[in-house]
């Protein structure tokens, strides 16, 4: 996906080949990088969740579990779950592009 600025110019190219899971983990990162202010590497990191129709699915191992009871109780059907991904971005901030890399599979962001 490209996300493009109120004048039209590139600000973030992100893009993940988690199969399943693509939507979720884009959405997730749009959310953390553009609306939280986290930068693209962080964004990229945080813990991941869906729901395809079905379950709504927290990323096992993660702080997103302590979210089971709450969602639980409003009658949410929740399991933790192992999300893949391999989302990767760049962001452009002024000049400088940031890359990330999601450390959850292979590869990794490098640039000077």
């Amino acid at each position: 996906m490209i996300v493009f600025d109120q004048a039209r110019r590139p600000i973030l190219a992100i893009g993940s080949a988690g199969g399943a899971y693509i939507i979720a983990t884009v959405a997730k990162t749009l959310l953390e990088n553009l609306d939280w202010k986290r930068d693209i590497q962080s964004a990229i990191e945080a813990p991941s969740f869906a729901n395809r129709n079905g379950a709504t699915e927290l990323e096992s191992g993660t702080a997103l579990e302590a979210l089971r009871p709450p969602l639980e109780a409003m009658g949410h059907t929740v399991e933790p779950t192992h999300i893949p991904s391999g989302l990767h971005g760049i962001a452009i901030v002024g000049r400088r592009l940031f890359g990330g890399a999601d450390p959850r599979r292979e590869g990794i962001a490098l640039g000077e």
